[in-house]
Formats: structure tokens, C-alpha cells, sequence
């Protein structure tokens, strides 16, 4: 049997090195399929599911101009923002940026999940030699945090 990785290799081969969603659900389909249990195949949990991952899209698309600092321009900011404490709560939850701003310990938090964001777009970018100063810049930024 096939590996996750080695059935994934295999679906991009077959479609000249592009991997698409539609493959893999495909591919997932058979119940002895590795990456049949990384799917949720009932239809009823499923469609709830992607509601969620709907509403959670909206959530985040929702933004307002805010002034930050005293003599900066406005910045265009999302309304709704989510801390990793909250997210590990079950249905997870969102905040007013303006709220978590404005409390020292939520501000911190939010400051660590953007280091920690930002050092996943390393990770994935690390490639690019191009990047290279920003990844310096992110190193240079959490060290001063």
C-alpha cells in the first residue's frame, strides 16, 4: 500500500505535475485509501463543517480604518480577530482587533501569533533566495519583540 506522500506524488504525475483537490478526494474515496480518514464522509457533518469554514471567511473579511498611533495615517484593519488561546477552546471564538489593542496581555498575544505566522511564511518561502532580508527582518523583529 501506498504512503499519503507516495499517493500523492503519483495523482500529480498523472496530471503532469499538478496536484489538484479534485484528484485527492478522488483518491480518498476508497475506504482502504491512506488518505481516507483525513476526510469527513458524512455529508450531514460535512456540509455543517463547511458552513463554519464559510462563516469563518466572513468573520475575517469584515475590516474598518483604524488610527494607529498619533500621527500615522489610518490603516485598513480586520474588525474580527482570533487569539490562539481562544482557538484552542472548542468552536473557537474572535475578538474586536479594537479590544485586543487596547488590553496589554491580548495585544502580546496577538504579537506572538503573528511571529508565529510569520515564521511559517519563512518556512515555506525559505526557497527564495530573494526573501532573505525579510526572513532577517522577522528574526531581527522577534528577537526586539
Amino acid at each position: 500500500m501506498k504512503t499519503k506522500q507516495e499517493l500523492l506524488q503519483a495523482l500529480a504525475k498523472q496530471n503532469g505535475g499538478i496536484l489538484t483537490a479534485e484528484a485527492v478526494v478522488a483518491a480518498a474515496r476508497p475506504e482502504e485509501s491512506p488518505l481516507h480518514d483525513s476526510f469527513e464522509w458524512d455529508d450531514s457533518e460535512a456540509s455543517r463543517l463547511w458552513r463554519l469554514h464559510q462563516a469563518r471567511n466572513i468573520i475575517l473579511k469584515i475590516k474598518v480604518e483604524m488610527q494607529v498611533g498619533s500621527d500615522g495615517d489610518p490603516l485598513t484593519v480586520r474588525v474580527w480577530s482570533s487569539l490562539t488561546p481562544d482557538r484552542e477552546n472548542e468552536g473557537g471564538g474572535y475578538r474586536q482587533t479594537v479590544a485586543i489593542m487596547k488590553n496589554k496581555d491580548m495585544r502580546a498575544q496577538l504579537l506572538e501569533d503573528a511571529f508565529y505566522e510569520m515564521e511559517r511564511f519563512a518556512e515555506k518561502y525559505r526557497c527564495l533566495s530573494e526573501l532573505a532580508e525579510v526572513f532577517m527582518a522577522i528574526k531581527r523583529a522577534r528577537k526586539g519583540a
